[in-house]
């Protein structure tokens, strides 16, 4: 894989100046490793990406929603856990591809209400299943409306989304970045 790209590559992402909350699911135990696997965490997004995240959260807050962040830069020996735990490429970037997260260009998010409550997308963060997909069918229509407007606010950012999960949003051409290894998240 190519490993030219570094942490100055990386920008940190805070929640008081791009205005999200971040809740970096890997750095628990509560993910689909079954395990933390970030030992050290920070949210860091490519320079390229940042400044799309922080439009995404303006416009959310104009509507009065707030991004929450699940993860942003992912190292490569993370992606091989996961892969190790689902290796199903629907789901979990073949790690020999490497995984956009681990370009620093794809970013996972929902939507907080006022009170600080994620909406209701259908299931959970993670959810390796075909509720997950953006296109599926058989959710309530206070569903659809929920996933329709993140993915209206993270499109008219100019982020795109991939089919198979309502939470991931990347740089439209984020398979041209290099795989980036950094030690601002440790596993």
């Amino acid at each position: 894989m190519d490993t030219r790209a570094t942490d100055q590559d990386l920008l940190i992402i805070n929640e008081a100046q791009y205005g999200v909350v971040i809740d970096l699911v890997y750095a628990s135990s509560n993910n689909i490793a079954g395990r933390i696997v970030y030992q050290t965490a920070q949210c860091a997004l490519h320079k390229d990406a940042a400044p799309l995240l922080l439009r995404a959260s303006q416009l959310a807050r104009s509507a009065g929603y707030t991004l929450k962040v699940f993860d942003c830069y992912r190292p490569p020996a993370a992606q091989h856990i996961f892969w190790l735990a689902l290796p199903d490429a629907q789901y979990v970037a073949d790690p020999s591809q490497g995984s956009h997260h681990s370009r620093g260009t794809a970013v996972d998010v929902t939507l907080l209400d006022e009170n600080g409550v994620e909406l209701d997308m259908g299931t959970g963060f993670d959810a390796m299943e075909d509720a997950s997909h953006h296109d599926y069918a058989d959710l309530p229509a206070s569903v659809q409306k929920n996933r329709l407007l993140l993915l209206g606010i993270m499109l008219h950012a100019g982020f795109r989304g991939i089919k198979s999960e309502w939470w991931h949003y990347e740089l439209p051409n984020s398979g041209a970045y290099p795989i980036i290894e950094s030690t601002l998240v440790t596993v």
